[in-house]
């Protein structure tokens, strides 16, 4: 056994702490910032259905790429906060990286493959493939 295993044994025993403090500490209570990309996936005899929470990030700044099965979001969250009392002004600036990856039961036809970012939450429609494997990065809507 090598110390990457006894890691991974240790990550698996208490994933949400372990991912919780390795992320940065707020300053400020009341400025929510994202720790994870939490998804839902449904499925259906056609297709897909993925809905991931990502507060803070733009449509512009959301990655989504498929290769077969594999399916892999990742966001750049950038949020300014800032907040006058009195005379002083106290600014506070998150920049920030997201990413999360999971395979699905059977390969994505990724031609009809769409994405839509609409108020913080992605969702993908993934077609199940009927043939051929490739690679696609999706274009966000």
């Amino acid at each position: 056994m090598n110390p990457l295993t006894r890691i991974d044994r240790l990550d698996s025993m208490f994933p949400e702490l372990l991912r919780r403090w390795a992320r940065p500490m707020q300053m400020f209570e009341d400025v929510a910032l994202p720790t994870d990309i939490r998804i839902d996936v449904t499925e259906n005899d056609k297709e897909f259905l993925v809905t991931a929470d990502l507060p803070g990030a733009r449509k512009d700044d959301v990655r989504v790429a498929i290769d077969g099965s594999y399916v892999s979001i990742s966001a750049e969250v950038k949020k300014d906060d800032e907040k006058k009392e009195g005379r002083s002004v106290v600014r506070e600036t998150y920049r920030g990286s997201l990413s999360r990856g999971f395979s699905l039961a059977c390969e994505i036809d990724e031609k009809g493959a769409v994405a839509k970012m609409e108020d913080g939450v992605l969702r993908l429609t993934l077609p199940k493939r009927q043939g051929e494997s490739g690679s696609k990065l999706l274009n966000i809507q």
